[in-house]
Order: structure tokens, then sequence, then C-alpha cells
């Protein structure tokens, strides 16, 4: 089963970064005030980024790079992934 790293999108316009092996369950719970502390205190708006993993130790690791990050290279991080997102599906829609 594949592990995620996640970045959401809070109100006040910080992010939160998590890793998990279900986005959207995790995501209800951070919804629902029962995710996390910081997500308690900071509403969040959206999920923007999410990086799937073979195994727990490697999300873990990448938690932890993105965690240390600043908020213009997770801004960054998450333009990339829409880029990406794109292209692909002007692809998909070429084939």
């Amino acid at each position: 089963m594949p592990y995620y790293v996640y970045v959401i999108l809070c109100d006040d316009g910080s992010f939160y970064t998590g890793y998990t092996k279900n986005v959207n369950s995790r995501m209800r719970l951070h919804v629902n005030g029962k995710g996390a502390r910081y997500t308690k205190m900071h509403k969040p708006k959206k999920l923007v980024y999410t990086e799937e993993f073979d195994y727990r130790a490697e999300a873990m690791k990448r938690e932890r790079k993105v965690k240390t990050m600043g908020h213009k290279q997770k801004l960054h991080l998450m333009q990339s992934q829409t880029k990406k997102t794109r292209r692909k599906s002007r692809r998909d829609k070429q084939q």
C-alpha cells in the first residue's frame, strides 16, 4: 500500500504538511478538527499537493524535507505539480 505526503492550504494562507496512507480520509479528519493540532487552529481550505511513495520511511523523510521548505518553496512545489498535471491531461486528450 502506498504512502502519501500531502500539503494543505489553510484559511490564513499557511501550509500544513503531513503523510498518510489515505489522503481523502486524512483530509476529512483535518476538516473536522481531528487531524492535527495545527489544523484545529488554522482551518484547512484545500489540498494543494500530494506525492506518492512505496515505503513509509520514504514518505516520512520527504515530509520532513517539505516541512523545512519556506512558503515560497512550497508554492513553487505546488505550481510544478500543477504544470505536470496539466501537461499530462493535454497528452491524454491528444491520444
